[in-house]
């Protein structure tokens, strides 16, 4: 099967366990994440959800794999927009490796289909949460900041 596949890999000055913290802290993300914020029990198993700075759901889905501070799968679909929702489920990794006094972080989003509108959509956006992320723990500040969420309302 065709598949669509953004992958994204940035070395960040921390810990795995600071890493981690940071994927899964709903008041951390917040800051990296222009004021969206996941809710899950980040366990195997357990309902996953992104949500806009106002509770509004954004997307949906389920951890598939949990094994802190090293790696995180999540069953992802879009919520908010109907032509991202209609092409269903993605799964979004998250990969961390210590490696030489910084941790490595490779982001795997894909999906079993070519072209996938979801993916093309998060290519443009993955890079400046991440870019945040990593600017965040090492300096303590952003450097990508909006004024509007992806909907077009004040963030």
């Amino acid at each position: 099967m065709t598949k669509s596949e953004f992958v994204y890999t940035t070395y960040i000055k921390t810990t795995p366990e600071k890493l981690w913290n940071a994927l899964t802290n709903i008041e951390f993300m917040k800051q990296y994440w222009f004021g969206m914020y996941c809710t899950s029990e980040w366990k195997a198993g357990s309902p996953w959800q992104l949500k806009f700075h106002d509770g509004e759901i954004a997307e949906t889905g389920e951890i598939a794999e949990s094994n802190p501070p090293k790696r995180l799968v999540i069953k992802w679909r879009n919520e908010w927009k109907p032509e991202l929702k209609a092409e269903g489920y993605s799964l979004c990794t998250f990969e961390i490796e210590p490696e030489d006094g910084v941790v490595k972080l490779t982001v795997t989003h894909g999906m079993d289909k070519a072209p996938s509108k979801l993916i093309e959509a998060v290519s443009g956006g993955w890079p400046k949460v991440l870019s945040n992320l990593k600017s965040l723990l090492e300096t303590g500040q952003v450097v990508v900041s909006r004024k509007v969420d992806c909907r077009g309302k004040a963030a």
